[in-house]
């Protein structure tokens, strides 16, 4: 297959491309280091990606920020900040992909697990991630030439929790998490939500 993932130089990106290279063509697209630059907040970037990139056979998402803030500190701008960034920048990911991916392909998001477990500070991060699940979850059934569509709910990275000095909190590292990628792109399923706590 033809992959293209965008976020291919974070965390989780680079444990997806390791996972995928070998078997499939990776396409890698990032913001910064890509071998194809993209903003997934601005519409004419992502346009500008899938014109150059061409036919792929599954898109992924590995990418987007959200503000990490308790409640009471949270502003309209940070709000605003998250909306835009990884709700909406994920959203146009698959709506504007969505022409360049072959019949039969796939769109993989990502959300995260404080969707459904959240924790002091991620008021914000919850917000839109239970928002691209839901997305996920009414677009599958609108998916036209047998597209499928899933969002991998990754917990806390053992890397991401090292670089932020966060001791005592549950994580995977991301090779594990890469796992559920895999499946999404690999599998039959469409409109799920990939807890990637179950493919450790």
């Amino acid at each position: 297959m033809r992959i293209l993932v965008i976020g291919a130089t974070g965390t989780i990106g680079q444990a997806i491309v390791q996972a995928l290279e070998g078997r499939h063509e990776v396409l890698k697209a990032a913001r910064s280091h890509g071998t194809h630059p993209v903003d997934i907040t601005s519409k004419d970037s992502l346009l500008k990606l899938f014109r150059s990139v061409g036919p792929v056979d599954a898109l992924i998402s590995a990418t987007g920020s959200a503000a990490f803030k308790p409640l009471t500190q949270l502003g309209d701008e940070d709000f605003q900040f998250s909306l835009s960034n990884k709700l909406m920048g994920q959203v146009n990911v698959a709506r504007l992909g969505l022409e360049h991916v072959r019949d039969g392909g796939s769109i993989t998001l990502t959300s995260g697990v404080l969707a459904q477990e959240p924790m002091p500070g991620t008021s914000a991060i919850a917000l839109v991630n239970a928002a691209l699940e839901g997305f996920t979850r009414a677009a599958a059934l609108e998916m036209p030439r047998g597209v499928r569509i899933n969002v991998v709910s990754p917990p806390w990275v053992n890397e991401t929790l090292q670089a932020l000095g966060m001791k005592g909190v549950p994580g995977m590292p991301a090779v594990q998490v890469a796992r559920a990628y895999v499946e999404s792109v690999e599998g039959k399923g469409n409109g799920q939500v990939l807890d990637a706590r179950k493919f450790a």
